[in-house]
Parts: structure tokens; C-alpha cells; sequence
């Protein structure tokens, strides 16, 4: 059976055929792929291994984008530290006693943002290696960036641990709603113009 007797008879769509000397039969690209995978067992290999290269490629490119936000949230500790070490530390201290305030911070963090301390995750999670913000998504690392500043500021104004921790709890809903929201903007429409998420 030829294309065009073929095309006549199931009224099909998304594949032509034209005479002539520039004629020849033309399909939707996604048809024009199965059709030549169907004949080449080689093409539909090359077509296979093409689309793993591009997977990989973008999953490459969110790897870095979160290594990024993950560096970022770790050169951002370090001015977190800094205002521990000037504010928070009397020079009496046992380096005991001066872990354990840096831990105290850090895990004020991790509850503000994750809502359980390293230990809680740890506990949780016995067969993971690594810690509770390597688990982190991007939104979450870029927001732990901008609390490991903002604390760094309250502390340095004498804030409560306690008031810190609410301070910081509500800049984080404010900032994953917003974040969310921008990434949920960018979601395809439905059919009828709304997003799926409406």
C-alpha cells in the first residue's frame, strides 16, 4: 500500500504526501522517527542513545545549579560562624563547649528550614551518608543561604535564640512560598488556559 492510499483510506493526520519533482511524503516529526526506528534497527539504537546524552546533560546541568546553591549556603556559614564567634563565644569556653554553640546554631537552622535538628534526620536516615542539607532541594539551599545571613545579623543585634528561631521560621514560608511560586509559573497550561496547579 502506498503512503497516499494509506493516508486516504484511515484519514490520517500529521503525514502527506505530495508529486512531483519536489514531492515525497511528509510526516510529524515524531511519526518520521518511529517510522525510520521501525526500518533501522541502527537509527532507533542512535535515537536511544541521543536522548540518554540529553537526559544526562540536563541532569548535569541541575547537578550544578544545586552544587552551586550548596557552595553558596557553605561560604555563607562561614559568615554565620563568624557572628557566633563574635557575639555568641565568651573566651572562657572549653572547645567542648564551643562545638556544642556551633551546633546549637546550625541546628537552628535545620529546624527553622527542615523542621528537625542533624540528629533527628540522622536518626531517621541510618543507611544515608552525608547530612540533612546535602538532601536539601534547590529552594531550600538558596533560602538556608539567605538564613545563615539574616541570623548572622540578629545575632549580632542580641536576639534571642528563641526570637531568632521565630524570625527565621517565618522568613523561610515567606521565601519557599515565593520560590514555589515562581517555579509553579513555569508549569505548561491545561487545556481551557489554566495551570495545572490552579
Amino acid at each position: 500500500m502506498s503512503p497516499s492510499k494509506w493516508i486516504e483510506s484511515v484519514n490520517a493526520i500529521g503525514i502527506t504526501t505530495k508529486a512531483g519533482r519536489y514531492g515525497g511524503t511528509y510526516a510529524h516529526s515524531d511519526i518520521a522517527l518511529e517510522f525510520a526506528s521501525w526500518i533501522s534497527a541502527e537509527f532507533k539504537l542512535y535515537i536511544v542513545k541521543d536522548y540518554q546524552r540529553i537526559k544526562s546533560d540536563e541532569n548535569s546541568r541541575l547537578s550544578l545549579n544545586w552544587n552551586l546553591n550548596r557552595e553558596v549556603a557553605k561560604l555563607n556559614y562561614r559568615i554565620h560562624t563568624d557572628a557566633i564567634k563574635v557575639n555568641l563565644i565568651p573566651p572562657d569556653l572549653t572547645s567542648e563547649q564551643i562545638s556544642y554553640k556551633y551546633a546549637n546554631e546550625a541546628d537552628l537552622l535545620n529546624v527553622a528550614l527542615f523542621g528537625k535538628t542533624a540528629k533527628q534526620w540522622r536518626d531517621e536516615n541510618p543507611g544515608k551518608k552525608g547530612n540533612i542539607r546535602d538532601e536539601a532541594n534547590l529552594n531550600q539551599l538558596l533560602v538556608l543561604a539567605n538564613m545563615e545571613s539574616y541570623n548572622s545579623i540578629l545575632i549580632a543585634q542580641g536576639i534571642s535564640m528563641s526570637e531568632r528561631l521565630m524570625l527565621l521560621r517565618d522568613m523561610v514560608v515567606i521565601q519557599m512560598q515565593t520560590l514555589t511560586r515562581i517555579s509553579t509559573e513555569h508549569l505548561p497550561l491545561l487545556p481551557g488556559g489554566k495551570s495545572d496547579t490552579e
